[in-house]
């Protein structure tokens, strides 16, 4: 299907949080002198006109970039992305909203290799004439790259990732973000994402993704964390409470695999702010989840039958479930009608950051991701710690 254009959709809150994280990500590769490849699977067309019919018609900017235009006490953090968004709307009046692509152009550096891939037909060729009038004002600034700078191509940017990884360099930042018209998305941005981990493990892997009722979207995260990667990040955004119809897009997330260390917490000082200016009602909110990847024992409990098994070491529910649990360091998952192990000797316990900005200590080892209701435990198993590590709104949940 072809009937995605992102200019109904330009500047919303969702663009918020998927450029705000992006420009972070750049601002990351860039502190090494080493050049890297940027890969958006699903580019459209770089450049949006607020004023145009498309945006116009839904108005959805007024739910992202609209109230950040003329926001003060703005986190430091979010400036940079702000700053972008204003550099291209020199007249101070909200005209034009970055893509994707325009913010890896103006993000990453000259010697940095931008490809891009694009299937609608009408949106590829937007873009190709955006890139073109932007290298011609770098040239006329005397900014001129070594070889071809941006590469575009009509053509499946999941497909593409097969010949690009590993890139040259042996540093690249991908980005997914389809446009999930059909189910069958979902499971294409995971299939490529682990074949991409298995040519490139070290890559830092982005995806945006639309936090719906529909059970691929409430399923997409947990799977996400089962990948190879090393470490993984989960951020949402949610701005409304989502109404009885499940019709709307409230609530967006960001899933970065192998992410900076710096993002978390910088993520934590940044999105109260957003909840606080984009927010509608009480039930806006953010989360944050960390975890590593699954290995040895924890991954062969992924597979048959049985009770829903612990996903990676998530360190916080997910945001979903609304709440969470941890195994105690050495425990495995207890079953019904089994005994449950003994624990082994814990280490030194970490710091869980509450809604309020405070913090409390807990056990450092991380236990699973989203749990359901949990089953009755026998006679003699452990307890378990609960533990969501999640923010929002007037402290909500």
């Amino acid at each position: 299907m072809l009937s995605y254009r992102h200019a109904f959709h330009a500047g919303n809150h969702a663009d918020v949080l998927k450029h705000f994280v992006q420009v972070q990500l750049h601002l990351y590769m860039n502190q090494k002198d080493v050049a890297y490849t940027y890969i958006d699977t699903h580019s459209g067309a770089g450049v949006y006109a607020l004023d145009s019919f498309q945006a116009t018609k839904t108005g959805e900017f007024d739910t992202g970039i609209g109230p950040l235009w003329n926001a003060t006490n703005v986190p430091a953090a979010l400036q940079p992305y702000l700053d972008l968004v204003k550099g291209m709307n020199p007249s101070g009046k909200m005209r034009y909203y970055p893509g994707s692509p325009y913010v890896a152009d103006q993000m990453s550096r000259l010697d940095d290799r931008l490809r891009l891939f694009e299937l609608h037909p009408a949106d590829v060729k937007i873009l190709n004439e955006n890139v073109r009038k932007a290298e011609a004002h770098k040239a006329e600034q005397g900014e001129r790259a070594r070889g071809k700078r941006v590469i575009i191509e009509h053509g499946d940017g999941f497909q593409s990732l097969k010949k690009l990884l590993p890139p040259p360099s042996r540093r690249a930042l991908v980005l997914v973000d389809p446009p999930y018209e059909v189910k069958d998305d979902y499971k294409k941005v995971r299939d490529a994402l682990e074949e991409a981990l298995g040519r490139f493990p070290s890559g830092m892997y982005a995806v945006w993704y639309p936090v719906l009722q529909r059970m691929e979207s409430r399923q997409f995260p947990d799977k996400l964390k089962r990948l190879p990667a090393k470490e993984w990040l989960n951020v949402t955004l949610t701005v409304s409470t989502p109404g009885p119809d499940g019709i709307g897009l409230h609530s967006s997330g960001m899933f970065i695999l192998n992410p900076p260390y710096t993002l978390e917490p910088m993520l934590r000082e940044t999105m109260p702010y957003l909840v606080q200016v984009l927010g509608k009602d009480a039930g806006a909110r953010f989360t944050i989840e960390t975890g590593t990847q699954v290995t040895g024992a924890a991954s062969a409990r992924l597979v048959g039958e049985g009770p829903r098994a612990p996903v990676g070491n998530a360190r916080r529910a997910s945001p979903l479930s609304g709440k969470g649990s941890l195994r105690l360091p050495g425990q495995s998952m207890v079953r019904e009608g089994e005994e449950a192990k003994p624990a082994a000797k814990a280490p030194a316990p970490r710091r869980a950051w509450r809604p309020d900005g405070s913090a409390q200590a807990k056990p450092a080892t991380p236990g699973q991701g989203e749990s359901r209701a949990p089953a009755k435990r026998p006679a003699g198993a452990q307890p378990r710690a609960a533990g969501p590590r999640t923010a929002g709104k007037g402290g909500k949940r």
